[in-house]
């Protein structure tokens, strides 16, 4: 006689011993369910960070439009950058406060992604174009263009974008050692910080005392003469290279897991790592080559917008975000004395940046004790 079939249902080919097929498929769709989930509160929690930059980006920018020896009410402000209104109005806000809203929109934004790329790429919250001598190599460059070859005007520019990648490609050939290595990077580039910073200042200790004041912007960092034809170049490179930073995001995560994971998710690990770091010296040459070194925004930027993220990401676009809110707050402190004193851009973001540095040193220290 034969025995009848008993009632159960297929294995799935995957699953575990036991566990039926429609069990399986729970399993599934359960993990496939939570991923989503995640996904949609990352996008949420980046979406409300952005808006809240951009809101807070347009009050401060509202303010920097209104603010000055003569103030403007918000409403005739936001007529007049968009090119309406009293004459008066107009001049004041075309050509002397929204210049310098912009410039320091988009030099934030620049030094804000160049140090999430440094700091993604070299797996250290310390890599930042202040640390890593780049930004000072900019300074030489401008420098030495005024005082020794007597440039001006986009010239100077010029000498400045330069002077970064000339200390850039330095670093790089004395870091590569079969590969490039974070620590080494580093600890080169710190090296050349000292180097470059020793040399501006033999330059100005033997430059005339008025060529040495018109070269001081260079070693503070200062968005209040970035007008005309200069912010338009300023601006059309930022875009270029900020289409860059979106095209090399896409390695950043795999990256900041270390070289064997990367490589075994498909990352061309040398190459991803060149490209990225390349980026990032063009966004910081181009920036310091207008503004000057505009200190430690690269450095803290990105830490803000991994603290507000709070996902592991290397948070490029909400670190872009972020150093553009910074720069113009401290434009408009150092503008405005709020303090009780007139500083360049440059000086307020080192007083905020100087204590973070010593806060990250501090703790870091702490966390590699057993």
């Amino acid at each position: 006689m034969t025995p009848s079939p008993t009632n159960t249902l297929p294995t799935a080919p995957n699953a575990p011993h036991g566990v039926t097929g429609d069990a399986a498929d729970d399993g599934t769709d359960g993990l496939r369910h939570a991923i989503g989930r995640l996904r949609t509160a990352r996008r949420r929690r980046l979406g409300f960070v952005l808006g809240t930059c951009v809101a807070a980006l347009a009050v401060l920018g509202t303010l920097g439009l209104m603010l000055g020896d003569s103030t403007i009410a918000p409403g005739n402000a936001l007529l007049a950058a968009f090119g309406a209104g009293d004459g008066g109005d107009l001049f004041i806000v075309q050509q002397l406060r929204l210049p310098r809203v912009v410039a320091a929109i988009v030099v934030g934004a620049m030094f804000g992604l160049a140090g999430a790329l440094f700091q993604s790429t070299l797996r250290n919250p310390l890599a930042s174009p202040d640390i890593l001598g780049i930004a000072a190599g900019a300074s030489l460059g401008a420098v030495s263009g005024l005082l020794t070859f007597g440039l001006a005007g986009v010239a100077v520019a010029a000498s400045a974008f330069g002077g970064g990648l000339a200390v850039a490609l330095a670093i790089w050939f004395f870091a590569w050692r079969r590969g490039l290595h974070s620590i080494r990077f580093v600890l080169v580039g710190v090296g050349f910080a000292y180097l470059c910073q020793a040399f501006m200042t033999w330059l100005l200790a033997r430059a005339d005392e008025r060529e040495a004041a018109s070269a001081l912007l260079w070693t503070v960092g200062s968005v209040a003469d970035v007008r005309g034809d200069d912010l338009g170049i300023l601006a059309g490179g930022a875009l270029v290279l900020m289409a860059g930073g979106a095209a090399v995001a896409r390695t950043q995560r795999p990256l900041a897991l270390g070289d064997d994971n990367a490589r075994a998710l498909g990352v061309h690990v040398d190459a991803a790592r060149v490209g990225t770091l390349l980026l990032a010296v063009g966004l910081v040459a181009l920036a310091t080559s207008f503004a000057g070194p505009v200190a430690f925004v690269a450095l803290v930027a990105p830490a803000i917008a991994r603290r507000l993220l709070s996902d592991g990401s290397p948070a490029l676009v909400a670190s872009t975000a972020v150093g553009a809110l910074l720069v113009l707050a401290a434009d408009l402190i150092g503008n405005h004395q709020v303090f009780g004193v007139a500083a360049p851009v440059g000086i307020v973001t080192g007083l905020v940046g100087a204590p973070y540095l010593l806060w990250l040193l501090a703790t870091n220290e702490r966390k590699e004790r057993p």
